[in-house]
């Protein structure tokens, strides 16, 4: 029983140690410092958007169309003589929505399915990587579309589709690490004892994997922004009245000539938000990989 709580107690302090010198090098990457403050404010901005906004983001005054920036109007105003910096800080809290419920979707499933597909190999293994493959055989943006087009546009069906062409990276980065760990010693042991499966993948695959994760989820969340702003700007996304970055980029795309800043800011939005968490998800892949610190 002593052997047990000092293995135990190792082992934290192992992860204690581990986790620390991933915040010491993080605290070192400058970009990764500035994605997570500019990933923070966006939140901030999403969650405090009703105290913050000068405007009513859906209120059309056509007597102020294509008002250009000014004090009254910070980043001009719409063909409908509605304020673009409301409209873009009400749209974060859609665009942030969008990049983080099908980002948790997609990483549950491709969890699930990695972990079982690589313990439980043979057939189980053959038949989930065969689906795998099929998911991303097709060009990710092409399904979605046939997903919407399917199911109507509505922020419920953009989750679905967005969560239907994602999950099945993260199953096969799941299952390359399932299969690299369930053979290792600690695994055979429990297995030994007559520990059961599900708590094996639970309590002795799953955290091994949570680094990887990490970094995969950061990468997913711009990746699901992306997507949802393409679906929107091809007219399948997020539909009006909403303040969706990617429905502003489309319905100012006929304006760029007279009235550049409808598109261009929201535009600018996206791209801001996307660098952050991408800079972010390098910052933690290079903390968290440790052939990358030597």
């Amino acid at each position: 029983m002593l052997k047990k709580e000092v293995i135990e107690a190792s082992d934290e302090l192992v992860k204690e140690t581990f986790w620390q010198d991933v915040f010491r090098s993080l605290r070192k990457d400058r970009m990764a410092i500035t994605g997570g403050i500019v990933i923070v404010l966006f939140i901030l901005m999403a969650i405090l958007a009703p105290l913050i906004a000068p405007h009513d983001p859906y209120e059309v005054n056509l007597d102020n169309q294509f008002q250009k920036p000014s004090l009254q109007y910070w980043l001009g105003t719409d063909m409908f003589g509605r304020d673009v910096f409301s409209r873009i800080i009400y749209g974060s809290q859609i665009s942030l929505l969008i990049g983080i419920v099908p980002s948790l979707i997609t990483m549950s499933i491709g969890i699930v399915l990695g972990i079982v597909a690589g313990y439980f190999g043979r057939r189980t293994d053959f038949i989930i990587m065969t689906i795998s493959d099929m998911v991303l055989s097709f060009p990710s943006l092409l399904l979605a579309m046939v997903v919407m087009y399917t199911l109507g546009a509505s922020l419920l069906n953009i989750f679905i589709a967005l969560s239907i062409v994602g999950w099945a990276g993260t199953a096969r980065v799941v299952r390359a690490q399932t299969l690299s760990l369930k053979n290792k010693e600690f695994v055979e042991a429990a297995r030994a004892v007559g520990v059961k499966p599900r708590i094996i993948m639970l309590r002795h695959i799953l955290p091994n994997c949570i680094p990887q994760l990490l970094v995969l989820f950061t990468l997913e969340i711009p990746g699901s922004i992306l997507s949802e702003a393409s679906l929107s700007f091809l007219g399948v996304g997020a539909q009006p009245p909403a303040s969706s970055w990617g429905l502003m980029v489309s319905n100012g795309k006929e304006f760029l000539f007279n009235a550049p800043w409808v598109a261009i800011a929201p535009g600018i939005a996206i791209l801001v938000i996307v660098l952050a968490f991408n800079f972010l998800g390098d910052g933690l892949r290079d903390a968290l990989d440790p052939y990358l610190k030597q």
